[in-house]
């Protein structure tokens, strides 16, 4: 299983507490994570991706294993960590301003 953790806002969105559980079939992905997220989270979808383009959100960024891996290519295999559950992939709301 898959862990993903949500950013506050999404986790009211969605109605769930903590973190996300999926199953996600090899390869694991940014992709695929956010795909099966989408399945089971439907109004999540076009909050986390562009709804046409598939490409993420400006204000969204992902992380997993304490790496930034916003601009790595969405179909790369992800770290065995999280392929594996030991860790999470998790999904932050950046914050602009000034």
């Amino acid at each position: 299983m898959i862990r993903v953790v949500l950013p506050f806002h999404l986790r009211t969105l969605s109605r769930v507490d903590g973190e996300v559980q999926l199953d996600v079939g090899a390869p694991v992905t940014r992709n695929s994570i956010l795909d099966a997220l989408e399945a089971r989270y439907p109004m999540l979808r076009g909050t986390i991706r562009d709804h046409d383009t598939g490409k993420r959100r400006p204000l969204v960024r992902f992380y997993a294993c304490n790496r930034d891996l916003s601009h790595d290519d969405p179909d790369l295999p992800l770290p065995e960590e999280v392929a594996a559950g030991r860790a999470p992939f998790m999904v932050v709301g950046a914050i602009a301003g000034g």
